[in-house]
């Protein structure tokens, strides 16, 4: 099935979208090929880049290649879609056939059209949306708690120290008494976190930091990835518990690449239960288990919300809630989008977020 997925289907893309551009464009062949060769090479990037083959590269370099490539794929999905409904209309005869034969105005509209929405895509995702989120509680509280949560930063080639630098303020401006982080800090490679010494950045946050591990950190490699942690001054918290003010309790829970990780009602269990329990989950599968545990509150990430659109439907249609606020009996969830992003710089149909929660008592 997954082969199907990241072999099967980008090889069938790409030989449609040839099969098109070579109609559709007005050039002689030499060019054509030309055309071709250099977008083959350009989403080739994306397995290079896959399979770690920039690390060796000058950083600067590593970045642009990094960017193209994870970016074709984006730029394939929408150029397969736009070429999609070109054949439709001209199935039904809405699309006269003399505008997909050597068309320089079609190529141009196409070009235009895929340009333009890009742009904006990568725009919209450099609008961090802050999320205001209301967690009321019958437990006991000493006071009303303001926390920031975020997700999915994916710090690497495409996500630099700089990008990390304007989360950072954006966090510290909402003066939270403490941040939660559920999984994905980091994207793939340590090389760029490392070099760029991100960890120093997060030593700027003004307040506590607890997080849980994603999947892209165990193909980070999770020990180097649980260093970089420490390295951080962030709190890890890999299948136990941390206790804030006698009365909130944050549970991380290990990403569900590991097969071994423990229950979520055996991490709940030995808890008392007046306090008030968070528990960070970064891949928002079998939320049952959390409202049955008797979890006040789940944080978790993952989804990105699928990135664009149409994918964002697929992730729609696989959880249960892959976005935004849900609730099961007395257990409230928040899934976010992320705030950083894998791959290319787009949001289409989807945001960039982080979330600002107050937790306050009802008593």
């Amino acid at each position: 099935m997954w082969m199907f997925v990241f072999w099967i289907l980008p090889l069938l893309g790409i030989l449609y979208i040839a099969w098109h551009v070579w109609t559709i464009l007005p050039l002689v062949a030499g060019w054509k090929g030309l055309i071709l060769a250099l977008g083959v090479m350009c989403f080739s990037l994306l397995f290079l880049s896959i399979f770690r083959r920039f690390d060796t590269l000058p950083l600067s370099v590593s970045q642009l290649l990094y960017e193209i490539g994870t970016s074709s794929i984006f730029v394939m999905l929408y150029l397969v879609i736009v070429f999609l409904v070109l054949d439709l209309g001209r199935l039904v005869h809405l699309v006269p056939k003399a505008l997909l034969c050597h068309n320089g105005y079609t190529a141009l509209g196409i070009f235009v059209l895929i340009f333009g929405l890009f742009l904006y895509g990568n725009l919209h995702y450099y609008n961090k949306v802050r999320v205001p989120l209301e967690l009321k509680t019958t437990k006991p509280l000493p006071k009303t708690y303001k926390v920031v949560m975020a997700s999915d930063l994916h710090l690497g080639y495409h996500n630099p120290r700089k990008e990390l630098s304007r989360w950072v303020d954006m966090i510290n401006a909402e003066k939270p008494d403490f941040i939660l982080i559920a999984g994905d800090i980091i994207d793939g490679s340590m090389r760029p976190l490392l070099e760029e010494k991100m960890a120093e950045e997060f030593h700027r946050l003004k307040a506590p930091v607890y997080a849980c591990l994603g999947n892209h950190e165990y193909y980070a490699g999770e020990p180097k990835a649980q260093q970089f942690y420490k390295d951080a001054g962030i709190r890890l918290l890999i299948d136990e518990a941390a206790v804030i003010d006698s009365s909130i309790v944050v549970i991380g829970r290990d990403d569900r690449t590991n097969m071994r990780r423990k229950p979520v009602k055996d991490l709940v269990s030995a808890l008392h239960s007046s306090l008030y329990t968070v528990i960070l989950d970064h891949q928002p599968y079998n939320l049952d288990r959390s409202e049955a545990a008797g979890v006040d509150f789940q944080l978790s990430g993952h989804t990105h919300r699928g990135q664009v659109w149409p994918i964002s439907w697929i992730t729609d249609a696989i959880y249960e809630c892959a976005w935004g606020s849900h609730q099961r009996g007395n257990t409230q969830y928040y899934v976010s989008s992320g705030i950083g992003i894998w791959g290319g710089k787009f949001r289409i149909g989807t945001q960039s977020e982080y979330v600002v929660a107050t937790i306050s008592s009802k008593q």
